[in-house]
């Protein structure tokens, strides 16, 4: 599990350091964010409570366009660090913490078309 995080972390700095977006959601504080989903997205069972706390954080976060696409951005970059990730699960993360987004958590998911 240390080294799947290690390279999860990894795989998102790179994409920070890449994006160009302007937006203040950055691709460290997504995966931070997100790192409690980790374990869930692979294999299933009760969504942890840091988990939903920190998708709904992560919304909160997202107010504007620019923001919601880094965000989404981001949010594909995390999941591919993600070993065994199950997409079903990754896409029903949302509505399993009560929250609603702008779009779908998919890697098909165009983020520029995010308004």
């Amino acid at each position: 599990m240390a080294l799947a995080l290690r390279f999860f972390t990894c795989v998102v700095l790179m994409v920070c350091i890449i994006a160009s977006v302007d937006a203040s959601i950055k691709c460290d504080t997504v995966a931070s964010i997100l790192t409690p989903c980790a374990n869930y997205l692979s294999k299933g069972g009760a969504v942890p409570a840091p988990c939903c706390e920190g998708v709904k954080k992560l919304t909160s976060l997202a107010q504007t366009t620019p923001d919601r696409q880094q965000a989404c951005q981001c949010i594909q970059s995390v999941v591919k660090g993600i070993s065994g990730l199950n997409p079903s699960l990754a896409s029903d993360l949302p509505k399993k913490c009560g929250v609603s987004i702008p779009y779908p958590i998919s890697m098909s998911t165009n983020c520029k078309n995010i308004k």
